[in-house]
């Protein structure tokens, strides 16, 4: 940031003039909504206020008016300006988008160090604000460093709303709930069920789940609930319902991992195909206007060459599933160069060739890439990488179980990322969703699966 400077009463001549120049960003309206309480539609991008089927994304009045006072306390006078007065006339309206350009002027100096100044806000199509302010200037030259100031994190995740906006409208998936025996796991399934994107059919033990569905508050009604008490003989029972065609999804419950992959892996009557089963995490990261899909974080421990394969081909035809024609995947290491000592460059320069030659398909991979250059193209650029995936990965391959496992956490932790979670490589995906998640997770988490069922199926459009 820029260093500010005050202009004293004692230096400021009429006609002297300050000026700044601001693009109108989405992320303004949004922190203005907060800042201020005004939640009017007319003034949020993506919201039609006013009917008519599109968005406005209008910028809130008050908050062109407020670039006013950026001028006047950092240039014109400068730090230790204080208001005393604003008149201001809106003559036209400034969106999302447009660049700004605000200007004051020296008036007049009045007595007791106050100011007169002219303002205007200028817009590419003319005037949007005009007015006057008068200010008590600094008695004394002084300076402010912008940088002491904390930045902001605007949390959005219009991703997630966007794949909602999708998936609701396609016919609900059948879906076997193994052992909704929490009022977490009962809570999450009745909500995909509520917003049409899972049809449940829960295996477990009945009193158990009617009892968690009771302290969950929602109603199970009209659910078929198959009683098995006993959580492997469930699990068992619900692959069976998947290989007797009366479901395309499979969710989990408040019941073990291992019972529940037991099952699906077990070579007669389970789940196999001839891919190794992985974890893919879709996430929904503030400030990224695309997923970020983060594999293996959940299932494979120290994966070797082969089982790379399956991870990144699951994680190319989860993203396709989910609109993304051509996904760009980042094979991540520690570095970007092919090292000896570091096996994951190794398997990252091979899982590169192999896509090449058309051995993994339905995306363009790149590695290895450092997590840096895989997802800033600034970052890209300075290392001298080019090519169509560094700084604009979709998909994250991390070299092992605790890699992948910390990139979701600190994407989740720390960047405020919501993260839905989906097991592929089985005949149908896995739903696989934890006690930490929050009710959005868990309706995204049904969303990715039902998409994905439907592109199975050729029933996505």
């Amino acid at each position: 940031m820029t260093r500010f400077t005050a202009t004293p009463y004692a230096d400021l001549t009429v006609g002297m003039e300050a000026q700044i120049k601001r693009l109108v960003r989405a992320d303004d309206l949004y922190v203005f909504a907060h800042a201020s309480g005004n939640l009017n539609p007319m003034h949020l991008p993506n919201e039609d206020g006013d009917g008519d089927g599109k968005p406005e994304a209008v910028a809130p009045s008050a908050w062109v008016a407020a670039l006013v006072s950026g001028v006047l306390g950092n240039q014109l006078p400068g730090p230790g300006t204080l208001y005393l007065h604003q008149d201001t006339e809106f003559c036209g309206r400034a969106h999302a988008g447009e660049e700004l350009t605000v200007t004051v002027r020296v008036e007049e100096k009045l007595p007791e160090g106050v100011v007169r100044l002219s303002t205007r806000v200028e817009g590419p199509s003319g005037p949007v604000a005009l007015g006057e302010a008068r200010v008590i200037a600094p008695d004394h030259a002084q300076s402010f460093d912008g940088a002491d100031v904390p930045g902001l994190t605007v949390q959005r995740h219009a991703n997630f709303d966007r794949l909602l906006a999708r998936a609701e409208p396609l016919p609900p998936i059948p879906t076997v709930v193994v052992c909704p025996e929490s009022p977490d796991a009962v809570g999450g399934a009745m909500l995909g069920a509520d917003h049409t994107l899972i049809a449940p059919i829960f295996v477990g033990a009945r009193g158990k789940i009617e009892a968690a569905a009771i302290e969950a508050g929602v109603t199970i009604d009209g659910v078929e609930i198959i009683d098995i008490p006993d959580h492997r003989a469930a699990a068992l029972r619900s692959v069976a319902l998947v290989n007797e065609g009366r479901a395309r999804a499979v969710m989990k419950g408040h019941l073990h991992t291992d019972q529940l992959l037991h099952a699906i892996l077990k070579k007669e009557g389970g789940l196999r195909t001839n891919r190794r089963l992985s974890h893919v995490f879709v996430m929904d990261v503030p400030g990224l206007d695309h997923f970020l899909f983060v594999t293996d974080a959940a299932i494979n421990i120290a994966p070797d060459l082969d089982c790379k394969v399956s991870i990144v081909q699951n994680a190319i035809d989860l993203a396709r599933a989910m609109g993304i024609e051509t996904p760009k995947v980042g094979i991540l290491s520690a570095v970007e160069t092919v090292t000896p000592s570091i096996p994951s460059t190794i398997d990252a320069a091979v899982l590169s060739k192999m896509a090449d030659r058309g051995q993994i398909t339905g995306g363009l991979v790149d590695g290895p890439l450092a997590m840096d250059n895989a997802v800033d193209l600034g970052a890209a650029r300075t290392k001298g990488l080019t090519g169509l995936v560094a700084g604009h990965a979709d998909i994250l391959v991390a070299p092992n179980l605790e890699a992948g496992n910390m990139i979701a956490k600190e994407l989740t932790f720390l960047a405020h990322a919501e993260a839905a979670g989906v097991v592929m490589g089985a005949q149908v995906p896995v739903i696989l969703t934890s006690r930490a998640d929050d009710d959005r997770a868990r309706l995204a988490s049904c969303a990715v699966a039902a998409l994905y069922a439907h592109a199975q199926a050729g029933t996505t459009e």
